[in-house]
């Protein structure tokens, strides 16, 4: 992630991080209300539900209408979006290359931020998608299995089938607790 899109992750959860700006923003996304309305609904003084919302607009979470405020649903969708997208790259079928056939493969079983829907049962779809997955270890270096565990999690939470697939299709070898690629 850039310096830009570290400063609007940070921004998003500061935002967000205290429980009295998250509840008014739980109310907000129910129905516009105003700043004292929001004071009752909460039990909590009117100078300090103000001061939230201040907070809440600067970061353009909430709008104002008037008196009244109402959570701006589609600016905390894209900010999420935006804040969320450097954590797993894109990916597109068209961009990827190989066969036509890694391709298709590859478009059925891939979210578009490059992670797995799930495992391919046919075994040349299943090589197809760890084909795929293969470059993200460098010809030549050894991994230890966290190493390797942290690089395979960003295509599934079953990092564990990830490695034992890599090594039984002889795409990975293991020896001694370490992993390199085979090519």
């Amino acid at each position: 992630m850039d310096e830009t899109q570290n400063e609007l992750v940070l921004n998003f959860f500061r935002a967000l991080a205290d429980i009295e700006r998250l509840k008014m923003a739980g109310l907000l996304s129910l129905a516009p209300r105003s700043a004292q309305e929001l004071a009752e609904l909460l039990k909590i003084k009117l100078p300090r539900v103000v001061n939230h919302l201040s907070m809440l607009v600067h970061f353009g979470l909430v709008k104002q209408e008037g008196t009244n405020y109402l959570l701006d649903g589609d600016a905390v969708q894209a900010m999420a979006r935006q804040a969320l997208a450097g954590s797993r790259p894109s990916v597109k079928a068209e961009d990827l290359e190989g066969p036509e056939y890694d391709r298709k493969v590859l478009a059925a079983y891939l979210n578009p931020d490059g992670s797995l829907k799930s495992f391919p049962m046919q075994q040349k779809k299943l090589q197809a998608v760890l084909r795929h997955i293969l470059p993200v270890f460098q010809p030549g270096v050894r991994y230890a299995e966290k190493q390797v565990n942290e690089l395979l999690k960003k295509f599934n939470p079953d990092f564990a089938s990830l490695r034992r697939y890599l090594v039984d299709e002889g795409m990975l070898a293991r020896a001694e607790g370490q992993y390199w690629r085979v090519d």
